[in-house]
């Protein structure tokens, strides 16, 4: 029960509790609490009264009447979701990860396999599937065309994600099914192996076209599509470095900028390679790649057919930097960094903090790997020399070294 106070005016006043109601932001979305579940704002009524024992009474009353009308409502049965189609089960699925602020790629993905996937069991109760209907839909889909590749089924991998989202919403709703699911098979996801462009090939091919900064960002840095689009002068970059700060998604064929990435580890800094910054220093406005997703798709393919490489994607560059790394025999623990990966072959996370000058001797290797391809500074080196002032004065094999030897050599030319 509340406490009844005097106010300045002489007349007393109590609130005792009314109800609760649902919070929302100034941008209508819901206020969530850390647990994901919607913030309540607490309502009270004020009664105010000449004295302290007439507000007592009528808060009283207040209370007695509210407790009536609660045990007088009809007690509500427990919705049984087993009997709605698998279609609305959907719709109260992507309703939830919204309130959770899911991303909108994925939502926009639900939506999609909610259109073209397993239509045969959209209208379909959970309480009318069993294992032999299920397993028969999963076996209807392995061979359902492909809308993008004519005369190519579904890949047994899109097979899987359109499966896991169908049985995620069913477990959700229902746990009769358990061990049904469990039990359904699924084509097996074959291992994909990438051909890869030698970056000592794709550089010079990529020098001086509109795609060689996305390009070298991707490669070089191990940037993704959405973080080279999201990537801007006035948030990105500080002094010699530059930071994945917001990223870029195509949502319902719109661009949407984010701040932060879906997966917290590709939130990460790089220091910028020298080359690299002489491209960014020619960009003329804030945007460092203003070139939409499908252009820099198209022009990808177009530059791989015009050069009669092995189509890879866009994302294999990232994979192409990965491979540089394990030629370059970078630590696990760095290599996972740069490249922003969560791993459970490699680890789950980062244990320990990374010691920065062995960072900078890792950002030196792979930056001189890059470097002396895109940016050669001779034709004509004296390699066995140079090997020979390497070891002489403990040097690494990079850009920067390549520079002190050749002033060496000019100060010995000068001497003699």
């Amino acid at each position: 029960m509340a406490t009844a106070y005097k106010l300045p005016s002489g007349t007393w006043c109590i609130k005792p509790y009314s109800h609760s109601e649902p919070m929302y932001n100034a941008d209508g979305s819901p206020v969530l609490q850390k647990n994901g579940k919607q913030k309540m704002k607490r309502i009270y009524k004020t009664i105010t009264g000449a004295t302290k024992k007439e507000v007592d009474f009528e808060a009283a009353q207040f209370m007695l009447q509210k407790e009536e009308e609660l045990a007088n409502q009809p007690k509500q049965k427990k919705a049984d979701y087993t009997l709605l189609p698998l279609t609305e089960l959907i719709d109260k699925y992507i309703e939830s990860r919204l309130v959770l602020n899911r991303s909108l790629t994925t939502i926009q993905d639900y939506w999609c396999i909610q259109r073209n996937g397993f239509q045969d069991l959209m209208q379909i109760c959970v309480k009318d599937m069993d294992k032999e209907l299920l397993q028969e839909s999963v076996n209807m889909e392995s061979q359902r065309p492909c809308k993008r590749k004519k005369g190519v089924t579904l890949s047994p991998k899109r097979l899987q994600n359109e499966w896991s989202l169908l049985a995620s919403v069913i477990r959700k709703y229902t746990s009769s099914l358990d061990d049904v699911l469990r039990n359904i098979e699924l084509p097996e996801v074959p291992e994909r192996v990438p051909d890869l462009i030698p970056a000592e090939v794709l550089l010079p091919a990529i020098k001086d076209t509109e795609l060689e900064l996305p390009v070298l960002l991707a490669a070089w840095l191990s940037f993704s599509m959405s973080e080279i689009r999201g990537l801007t002068k006035s948030k990105s970059i500080s002094g010699d470095h530059i930071r994945i700060a917001e990223v870029v998604v195509v949502v319902g064929g719109k661009d949407h900028r984010k701040e932060i990435a879906k997966n917290k580890y590709r939130n990460r800094t790089h220091r910028i390679p020298p080359y690299i910054k002489s491209l960014i220093d020619k960009v003329p406005g804030d945007r460092l790649v203003t070139l939409t997703e499908a252009q820099i798709y198209h022009r990808w393919i177009k530059f791989q057919d015009e050069h009669r490489f092995k189509h890879m994607t866009f994302h294999d560059l990232r994979h192409l930097n990965a491979s540089v790394m394990a030629a370059l025999r970078i630590p696990d623990k760095y290599a996972q960094e740069r490249g922003g990966w969560k791993s459970d072959k490699i680890m789950k996370k980062v244990y320990t903090q990374t010691f920065s000058e062995v960072r900078v001797a890792v950002d030196d290797k792979i930056d001189g790997y890059f470097d002396n391809i895109a940016n050669p500074i001779m034709e004509k080196m004296p390699w066995e020399k140079y090997r020979a002032w390497l070891t002489l004065f403990g040097k690494e094999d990079n850009k920067k070294s390549q520079k002190e030897f050749m002033k060496f050599i000019e100060e010995q030319k000068i001497a003699t």
